[in-house]
């Protein structure tokens, strides 16, 4: 069992957190038309697995534009932004905001992601939703970068996701 902090409070997780040199486990997510992909959809692929709580805060809304700007360069990667918000909402920021370069997909129908990863929240006023992390996943489906953030007020180690993708 993991833990992280929200503003320097602890925060206790469910699950186990995956390390990196462990296969990724494949989840089911939801996309903004409402179609379902997975993550062995991408084998072949390098895939970015930024998960956060929420689309409607500044540093999980900052988290998809870094993503979307930096991420856009590399090739033969992917990057998946999970939330457990509605498609809905993630439509919506990704069309205000004009994010092309990542997708982003919810968790809503299946929350299982979250225990299998080690990211649910379990406690606090943010219980039910996924804690910040990022996953790299290589071709093969192995995880090659694995950053638990030490609070889900802080934004992740973009430098250190994208040199584990070179």
């Amino acid at each position: 069992m993991a833990k992280t902090q929200l503003a320097g409070n602890n925060v206790i997780l469910a699950g186990d957190f995956p390390g990196k040199g462990l296969p990724a486990k494949n989840f089911t997510a939801v996309l903004q038309d409402l179609s379902e992909t997975t993550l062995d959809a991408f084998k072949g692929t390098k895939v970015v697995l930024n998960v956060f709580p929420s689309i409607d805060t500044d540093v999980c809304a900052t988290s998809v534009r870094t993503f979307n700007q930096k991420a856009s360069a590399i090739g033969n990667t992917k990057v998946v932004c999970l939330s457990f918000d509605l498609p809905f909402a993630l439509k919506r920021f990704c069309g205000a905001e004009g994010i092309e370069n990542v997708l982003t997909a919810s968790l809503f129908r299946n929350p299982e992601f979250a225990t299998d990863y080690g990211v649910l929240i379990t406690d606090g006023p943010l219980k039910g939703l996924a804690a910040r992390a990022v996953f790299v996943v290589d071709e093969a489906g192995k995880i090659i970068h694995a950053q638990l953030v030490d609070d889900i007020t802080h934004e992740p180690d973009y430098d250190a996701a994208l040199a584990a993708l070179k």
